[in-house]
């Protein structure tokens, strides 16, 4: 193959923007809908979805293994390997979701009392939290299913997939979140169960689709035979790194959230409706890295390593494009957007200067990550994840530095994005310009 022309690279990642933007709206409903409950249920459900986000990436990072090794037996038209691989990453990932549960259910308001200040934050963080991972086992095998089909380059179905999970959540939301409809009235208890069932939803859609595509069965799902110790440990070869990689990141934001914590709770209500615009913002870009990770991961198994980097600067051009136009928009209307979170209005002028922060954070961020997701394509997900942890340490540095040694306010603690993407694209840029990834052999 050579660069994809921008009408491949749009078919490509248009399905999974709209998968990615119904997604974010599980997010959003949750934040919005909280907003109005109260601040404090605004917070906590910030810290609870973050831990429950960083146990999430146990599953995304395996299922970003599983999606590149897909993409490579899709380039070597090895068909019958991708059945294999998706079958026995299945009972590895129910496995380890359903372990991760027991265990959140069991300890996890112990683990998370001592990171917290606020007694009320922290009661009302656990309530979300032991709620929402009851969603993990079926979150997890829906990350298969979406490895599979963005592996394939077959990407129509993530959007009705996560429409259908938007859709169950913004309803499930509103009945038990303020009681509607007969429902009882379940607070941040019930945004947890809402999403969970969401989950459900969308994985029921996946089987079924799935299940009765002809064009599908050429790759052999759902054989569900005796488990190949020899494929799963290949998958996790490439995974574990990534794995790692995840939860080392989206820990690291558990953290700085643990830091603006300790800020005050106004601190903390800005903070989550800036991730949650922040996360809004990312999708056009997060697409692309996808699609960037399929492309360059179907060119080495096509044995044409020397379209990488031309493959990679092509969505490059695509994607400061995209997010040139969503950043542009998005900065005319920053208290329109922050009151879709929330109708206080000192806390929606406290949130606006974070608001600018976070739209020049986005567009720099998706550039660098086209970077990275071009180094985790090529397979040496080792390496990936040695750029990530020398990032973070940097990042977690400059985010301690400015909330708690400096003592700036909220919108100056969000500059620490800045280091983040800088140091992650610039050390991207390094390895492929020198390192040695083109014989890499999965």
């Amino acid at each position: 193959m050579s660069a994809p022309t921008t009408r491949k690279i749009w078919d490509i990642a248009w399905p999974i923007m709209l998968s990615l933007v119904a997604q974010n709206i599980v997010n959003v409903t949750d934040t919005a809908f909280l907003g109005r409950v109260g601040e404090v249920e605004l917070g906590a459900s910030a810290i609870g979805g973050l831990l429950y986000t960083t146990l999430f990436m146990v599953a995304f990072g395996f299922t970003t293994g599983v999606q590149i090794l897909v993409a490579r037996r899709h380039g070597e038209k090895n068909y019958l390997a991708i059945g294999r691989i998706f079958d026995n990453s299945f009972y590895f990932l129910g496995l380890i979701s359903l372990i991760i549960t027991s265990v959140v259910i069991l300890f996890g308001p112990a683990l998370l009392k001592p990171f917290m200040a606020s007694e009320v934050i922290f009661k009302a963080s656990s309530t979300f939290l032991v709620y929402r991972v009851l969603g993990l086992f079926f979150a997890s095998a829906g990350l298969l299913f979406r490895s599979f089909y963005t592996g394939i380059t077959f990407t129509k179905y993530l959007s009705i997939s996560s429409a259908i999970m938007a859709v169950v959540n913004v309803i499930l939301d509103y009945a038990l979140i303020f009681g509607h409809w007969g429902f009882p009235q379940l607070g941040i208890m019930g945004a947890g169960i809402a999403s969970s069932i969401s989950e459900v939803c969308a994985l029921l859609f996946f089987i079924l689709i799935t299940w009765r595509n002809s064009h599908l069965k050429q790759y052999v799902l759902f054989k569900l035979v005796k488990p190949d110790f020899e494929i799963i440990k290949n998958t996790l070869g490439i995974s574990v790194f990534v794995m790692f990689q995840y939860v080392l990141s989206l820990g690291s934001w558990f953290v700085f959230f643990m830091l603006i914590e300790k800020m005050g709770e106004r601190s903390l209500a800005v903070s989550n409706i800036i991730r949650s615009l922040y996360l809004m913002f990312m999708i056009p870009g997060w697409a692309l890295c996808s699609v960037t990770n399929t492309l360059v991961s179907n060119a080495m198994g096509e044995g044409k390593p020397d379209h990488v980097i031309p493959i990679i600067r092509k969505i490059l051009k695509f994607s400061l494009v995209v997010m040139a136009i969503t950043v542009s928009v998005a900065a005319l209307f920053p208290r329109e957007a922050i009151a879709i979170y929330t109708n206080n209005t000192s806390l929606i002028e406290a949130t606006v200067p974070s608001y600018y922060i976070i739209l020049a954070a986005t567009f720099l961020f998706m550039a660098m990550s086209i970077l990275f997701n071009g180094v985790l394509g090529t397979a040496n997900t080792k390496f990936a994840l040695g750029i990530e942890v020398i990032t973070l340490i940097f990042y977690l540095t400059s985010a301690w530095l400015l909330a708690v040694k400096l003592h700036l306010q909220i919108e100056y603690v969000w500059t620490a994005e800045f280091v983040y993407s800088s140091s992650i694209g610039i050390l991207s840029y390094l390895y492929l310009k020198k390192g040695n990834w083109q014989g890499k052999v999965i």
